[in-house]
């Protein structure tokens, strides 16, 4: 082989990677973008979840979008206050309070209450099997399928299946959103916190479809409604929705549902007994009639005597 032939293609291509290399260089120059620095120091104080429940691709894109005024201080709820308050001191503001919230399952429909149509024996996803014929084994085609889908998708592990139901355990939930956005049936909703009473149906059927698949459906009657004081549920649809703005808490919503769908169930204090009014004081016993003394004769009269 030529020697001279491999020198002249050594040097040809060291040529051409010099020449690229100075071009690329030069380029890099000419078109940098100048990264804000506070973008590092907010990257720090997320937690690195990289859940995506602020709406942003991972945390990265949440410290570039709250640098660039696209997104709260507070809008990581993994992070909770204290990830807020020190974001707030980089970006040199006041971090507002935020609601604690949840997620909830907005289905009551456990074993024992909801019908089946069939026995699923399938792949244990909620996803895969939403795309099968009849979706769902249960009769209710709005319930939860319990398959777990939510369970794989939370990061937190603060959702779990317990007789055919997911249920969120609230102490433990950050309001990522994850499993909001994994269920198919879309019957997870984030929920403030301190809310008591939620509706745990999210069937749209009228009341009869709704008795005839699950005893714990929500059958539209309204009383609920009715109830309220404060104007904070209505039947839409045929299932009751509940207006947190204007809910108070009360209960009353829950104490008076036929079917048990609301959540929230108050032990309604016993009334306190109605003190006896006082007796009438006795009148006064009549005096019994006082014996009369008998009557005294008047002296007769003596007749004169006969001479």
């Amino acid at each position: 082989m030529d020697t001279q032939a491999i020198i002249f293609a050594i040097c040809s291509i060291g040529g051409l990677g010099i020449v690229f290399g100075a071009i690329l260089g030069y380029a890099s120059k000419i078109f940098a973008v100048d990264e804000d620095p506070r973008v590092g120091q907010v990257l720090e104080c997320l937690p690195g979840a990289n859940c995506g429940g602020c709406g942003y691709p991972g945390c990265g894109g949440l410290a570039t979008a709250i640098v660039e005024g696209k997104a709260p201080v507070n809008a990581c709820a993994v992070g909770g206050p204290s990830a807020a308050n020190a974001i707030a001191a980089v970006m040199g503001v006041v971090a507002e309070e935020k609601e604690p919230t949840v997620a909830f399952v907005r289905c009551g429909g456990t074993c024992d209450k909801a019908k089946n149509n069939y026995e699923y024996d399938g792949i244990d996803d909620c996803v895969m099997a939403s795309q099968l014929v009849g979706s769902t084994s249960k009769s209710c085609a709005y319930g939860c399928m319990g398959l777990g889908s939510c369970v794989k998708a939370c990061p937190f592990g603060a959702i779990k299946i317990e007789n055919g139901v997911a249920v969120v355990d609230p102490e433990v939930c950050v309001s990522c959103g994850k499993c909001v956005a994994t269920c198919p049936k879309h019957i997870i909703e984030i929920v403030p916190k301190k809310k008591k009473v939620k509706v745990q149906c999210s069937s749209k059927d009228m009341g009869k479809a709704v008795m005839s698949v699950c005893s714990a459906g929500c059958i539209g009657c309204k009383i609920c409604e009715k109830t309220c004081k404060f104007d904070a549920i209505h039947v839409i649809d045929n299932i009751a929705v509940i207006d947190y703005d204007k809910c108070k808490n009360c209960g009353m919503c829950a104490n008076k549902c036929p079917k048990k769908v609301i959540t929230g169930y108050r032990v309604e204090a016993p009334k306190p007994a109605t003190p006896a009014a006082p007796a009438a004081p006795a009148a006064p016993a009549a005096e019994a009639p006082k014996a009369e003394a008998p009557a005294t004769e008047a002296p007769k009269a003596e007749e004169p005597k006969a001479e």
